[in-house]
């Protein structure tokens, strides 16, 4: 089971770092709410046809209408929207690094308020080489534009920060099947931002270019369909500590993707990086040993 979870939150890193250069294409001639609202309607449909029978654990499952609400706008509604929005004005990868803050987040909001697991000295270097590996591998210059774009770029940390909440309250979940609170969550989020969308966006005067279509449909299938399906699983297995600590590697991802799809700057000292992160990951994840009597 640790290679399982491990493997898992190196799944979830590429499943949610490649959302970053798609969230890009996509707003380039898609607009941030109707591209929630999109990804959050087809997302919800797919996830309830992959329920089948299950469907009924939706409303029958006791957890109170407030923390689905809570789990829909945390997890996709707001940072949804502020990354959409931010992309618009920076670089992928640099939104990538930013909205990548949630381990830090979860790390100090479970050791400060919730204590709902243990924030053992381990997971806390590994949130310090996970914080190195990040210094390497943006570098000084990659960080060179924050303050032009500063809106965007809270934006972006604002979302890492709604993450690391939802990450928290959404262990309430674990005792359920990975397919309903990503269903239960992912409906709400697009009856939130449906009429949003078709309020402030007017999506039917839209002309949408092909290639923003296709990113939305990998939005929708790979980081948020596949995505759910194990974030959710984590969550029960690792806790949110170890969950959100994939935002380091997502970092990787979504630089990567960054750099082949959109000819953006390619960091340096990537290598040592690499190993900083990867450590870091380790870390956190690793579940401790067990004394023997």
């Amino acid at each position: 089971m640790k290679g399982r979870s491990l493997g898992l939150v190196f799944l979830l890193a590429l499943l949610w770092g490649s959302s970053y250069p798609q969230f890009k294409i996509g707003v380039e001639t898609i607009p941030p709410l109707t591209l929630g609202a999109l990804r959050a309607f087809f997302g919800g449909l797919l996830l309830l046809m992959l329920l089948g029978r299950q469907a009924p654990a939706l409303w029958r499952s006791g957890i109170p209408l407030h923390s689905w609400l809570a789990q829909a706008l945390l997890n996709c509604v707001i940072p949804w929207i502020l990354i959409a929005w931010a992309v618009q004005t920076i670089d992928s990868s640099l939104a990538t690094v930013l909205n990548s803050l949630s381990p830090i987040f979860t790390f100090l909001l479970t050791w400060a308020v919730t204590r709902h697991e243990p924030a053992t000295a381990r997971k806390f270097v590994g949130v310090l080489l996970g914080l190195a590996g990040v210094i390497v591998i943006i570098g000084i210059d990659a960080l060179s534009g924050i303050g032009k774009h500063t809106m965007a770029e809270i934006a972006c940390v604002l979302g890492s920060v709604a993450y690391a909440i939802a990450a928290i309250i959404g262990r309430r979940f674990a005792s359920f099947s990975p397919l309903v609170p990503a269903a239960g969550s992912t409906l709400i989020a697009a009856a939130i931002m449906i009429p949003l969308a078709l309020v402030v966006e007017h999506p039917w005067n839209l002309q949408p270019s092909m290639r923003s279509l296709l990113a939305v449909a990998g939005l929708t299938v790979f980081s948020t369909v596949a995505a759910l399906i194990v974030y959710f699983r984590l969550l029960a297995t690792v806790g949110s500590i170890g969950t959100t600590a994939q935002a380091y590697l997502r970092i990787l991802v979504g630089v990567g993707f960054g750099v082949l799809l959109l000819d953006e700057k390619l960091p340096a000292s990537l290598v040592a990086g690499i190993v900083l992160v990867v450590s870091g990951v380790i870390a956190m994840t690793m579940p401790a040993r067990r004394l023997r009597p």
